[in-house]
């Protein structure tokens, strides 16, 4: 319970984002706790024009469609325990990270360590099929 007090004004972002969406066409589901939006007219606009598919704020994950959440709730989920991890302080941690990475000449999302987080998360199926295959 304290977790979600912790991280809703994160949350609170996200669920104003989403009755945005909603209200221009977009569907909503809740699955594993979280509140995910996806489709709409933004969809169309903002994630594919902005050149990412889907985005958590705190408990909420809003996607291009929901193939793409499903394809990317594995990578949504590690920003969700994020949020859980910092708070009200994720949105400025993030930021803020990705701008040291700019500012080390590096890549504001990919060298981000929130991302890397997630991208790691998003790998240990693969690598874990391929050492089950290993043994065999």
């Amino acid at each position: 319970m304290l977790v979600f007090l912790w991280t809703l004004p994160t949350t609170l972002i996200g669920l104003a984002a989403a009755l945005l969406w909603i209200a221009l066409g977009a569907k909503a589901r809740i699955r594993h706790g979280v509140v995910e939006v996806h489709g709409g007219w933004l969809a169309k606009r903002m994630l594919h024009n902005g050149g990412f598919a889907a985005m958590a704020l705190g408990h909420v994950i809003i996607g291009c469609s929901s193939g793409v959440l499903d394809q990317l709730r594995t990578h949504e989920h590690v920003h969700v325990k994020q949020a859980e991890r910092w708070g009200v302080l994720f949105i400025p941690a993030y930021l803020l990270a990705g701008l040291w990475q700019l500012l080390c000449g590096r890549h504001a999302y990919y060298d981000n360590p929130f991302e890397r987080e997630a991208f790691a998360a998003e790998a240990q199926p693969v690598k874990a099929c391929e050492a089950h295959q290993q043994r065999q």
